[in-house]
């Protein structure tokens, strides 16, 4: 074992200047994050001096087996935290050989509506704030939960310290500093309110960069739950009621008290990915009217943002939980039970941001933060 840490710590400086750059790009589902590496001749800081290369995409659910090459452009680099020296990790975005965008290559769109002219004089911030779940590898259960049992109900978790209130720190902290290092605009971190669920920040970030940074961190959070053997969860509502009861379903009819207590142990918070949002007019004063008619355009198409803000939404957009219901389009003022929450400062300064509370865990983030651009901006 130590030899193959000292193999893997290996600095190639020492006897090459060749470089290794592991390309990234989402695979068929949406969610799934694949790479593969390749040896370049030496250092690149800019991703136009990267060549672009083509995977399988018959094997990532993205392509026909005849015709299953898909070519990979790169589009940012982040420096590695697992290789370390110069080498490189690479966000890229998928094409076919004639070079039209695949159906999954959501970077595309998101990149045309940020170099319009319109939305790049408004220079829109994004703070994304990623929820998440460590999950046990072999039972899928969550981090810290007994196996086959209830932790004690939410209250103590949420930003808690202790052995039994926050499970899996070293992997969050890990992921934190790896975050740092690589180059991502990672801004803070913290325990949530269910046991084994956490929280990071990226941004503030502009346009495009948002979508590149949280897809650079989720990757790297990917690969450090790979090595400590534990699973990260993107589902917007890992531990549902449904479970429990269908669980527990043969003492449903028969124990009352047993039943309001399962209910009890499966109301937890969903995960979701909230996202803050500004534009130059709405940083500067009198930016407070820019934002209300913001929101209003967003009220305009709340069914078409739902529709897009991810998979299996509906189980965490409930009324409940701090979430306004899916149906449901309301905004307030410090109230984190709306789809659109101000902030007590923007309200007093009349001017700032504000805050998308729909987007699920598993959004993309391409998708969520130029729909928000463009509904603002340019409608």
């Amino acid at each position: 074992m130590a030899l193959l840490n000292d193999l893997i710590n290996l600095n190639l400086k020492d006897s090459t200047s060749k470089i290794i750059a592991e390309y990234i790009w989402i695979g068929g589902s949406g969610m799934d994050l694949r790479s593969k590496a390749r040896t370049l001749p030496g250092p690149v800081t800019d991703p136009k001096e990267l060549p672009k290369w083509n995977y399988d995409g018959s094997s990532t659910g993205q392509a026909p087996g005849e015709d299953s090459e898909v070519i990979l452009y790169p589009q940012a680099i982040f420096k590695d935290p697992f290789r370390r020296g110069d080498n490189i990790l690479v966000i890229c975005d998928a094409y076919t050989p004639a070079g039209e965008p695949i159906p999954t290559n959501k970077r595309y769109a998101a990149a045309k509506i940020f170099s319009n002219r319109e939305v790049e004089k408004e220079v829109p911030w994004y703070g994304l704030e990623q929820e998440y779940t460590l999950l046990q590898k072999d039972i899928n259960w969550p981090l810290g939960w007994p196996q086959g049992g209830f932790p004690g109900p939410q209250g103590p978790y949420y930003c808690g310290i202790g052995a039994d209130k926050a499970f899996g720190r070293d992997i969050v902290d890990a992921h934190y500093k790896a975050c740092l290092y690589a180059g991502v605009n990672i801004s803070g971190i913290n325990g949530e309110v269910m046991p084994g669920q956490w929280e990071f920040q990226v941004g503030p970030s502009v346009g495009i960069a948002s979508g590149d940074e949280l897809w650079a961190a989720r990757y790297i959070l990917e690969r450090i739950t790979e090595i400590a053997g534990v699973v990260v969860s993107f589902d917007p509502k890992p531990i549902p009621v449904s479970f429990f009861m269908a669980f527990h379903s043969s003492y449903l009819c028969r124990d009352v008290f047993y039943t309001n207590l399962l209910l009890d142990q499966g109301d937890w918070n969903g995960a979701g990915a909230h996202t803050n949002y500004s534009t130059k007019s709405m940083r500067e004063e009198g930016g407070y009217e820019i934002i209300k008619k913001a929101i209003e355009k967003l009220g305009l198409r709340h069914k078409e943002h739902i529709a897009a803000y991810g998979e299996g939404n509906e189980r965490r957009l409930t009324g409940r939980h701090e979430t306004a219901n899916i149906h449901t389009f309301k905004w307030g003022v410090a109230n984190r039970g709306a789809s659109i929450r101000v902030g007590r400062d923007t309200e007093k300064d009349g001017k700032g941001y504000f805050e998308d509370r729909r987007p699920a865990s598993n959004m993309d983030p391409y998708v969520v933060t130029s729909m928000i651009a463009e509904t603002t901006i340019l409608l």
